[in-house]
């Protein structure tokens, strides 16, 4: 077994296709095929579901597949911290994010991009929840999250400025007179909401019911970008956070704020207290705490 085995089991994951899996590792499919093969036969155990195409993992195939992305994050932390032995900050940091948090994550990455030019960078977008279970799991570095649930024996935690709200429009649709808009004003407007079961929402609907309001919801997506579009076709506004400078993607958008409107969690920055985590990850959230001024 070798790590470039465990790379392809991934790839097949990312691209459910035996083809596309071999094109993003730079090789062939019958190679790749055959190491995966060769894989399940040094494991004595099927990994996945053949006809003439991808048709899955087995179930024993899921269980390695999950060994296999840890293995894989534990030998580029490996990579990481040798490369911080010699002097260098190298690596790519793995940053999981909530949707919609008013903060931008540029705030953080440019500042440590122009310190370290050699790291790289993955934002994953996901729940909280989904934060928390992938840095116990050490499948991400940092994530910029929820915290009000955050058990902080396990987590370091730098907390954040709240997420403020206020409604994202297109001037060529709709028009507001006011500097500040109240909910009750809302009522009455088309909304595109993000989708149902996320922090970032559930503050929305408790501000509406605590005011005995029931919204226009027009669209719900658990994607920004959707959400975006709804907007500027004229279909909707959409409840967004302020200072995330979603307003300047193009001549028409405005966003104003929301009279006492705010996700009611509070923001934070977690990194994972337990061993094992990289320098490259303590190196970063120590920096982080110096560009929040924390």
């Amino acid at each position: 077994m070798d790590i470039k085995q465990l790379k392809y089991l991934i790839a097949l994951e990312q691209t459910k296709h035996f083809g596309q899996a071999a094109a993003l590792c730079h090789i062939t499919q019958p190679t790749l095929s055959m190491r995966i093969r060769s894989l399940e036969e040094e494991l004595d155990l099927e990994l996945i579901q053949r006809s003439q195409r991808f048709e899955g993992f087995t179930e024993a195939g899921e269980r390695i597949l999950a060994w296999a992305k840890t293995v894989l994050a534990a030998h580029d932390g490996l990579q990481a911290e040798a490369a911080n032995c010699r002097g260098q900050l190298v690596g790519s940091l793995r940053l999981g994010m909530v949707p919609l948090a008013s903060q931008n994550p540029m705030q953080l990455l440019k500042p440590l991009a122009q310190q370290f030019p050699e790291l790289r960078f993955q934002i994953l977008s996901m729940t909280t929840e989904q934060i928390i279970d992938q840095l116990n799991r050490n499948q991400l570095d940092l994530g910029m999250c929820y915290v009000d649930q955050v058990n902080t024996a396990y987590f370091d935690v730098i907390e954040l400025d709240s997420t403020k709200l206020g409604v994202l429009f297109d001037e060529r649709h709709f028009e507001f007179a006011e500097s500040e808009v109240l909910w009750e004003s809302l009522n009455n407007i088309p909304l595109g909401l993000l989708s149902k079961g996320m922090h970032y929402r559930h503050s929305i609907d408790l501000s509406f019911v605590s005011k005995g309001l029931v919204p226009q919801t027009v669209i719900e997506s658990n994607s920004t970008f959707h959400l975006i579009q709804a907007v500027t076709s004229g279909l909707c506004c959409a409840i967004m956070p302020l200072n995330c400078g979603l307003e300047e993607l193009n001549d028409t958008l405005r966003i104003i704020p929301i009279e006492e409107a705010a996700v009611h969690a509070p923001l934070g920055l977690l990194k994972r207290k337990q061993e094992p985590f990289s320098a490259l990850t303590d190196q970063c959230f120590t920096e982080a705490k110096n560009i929040f001024n924390r």
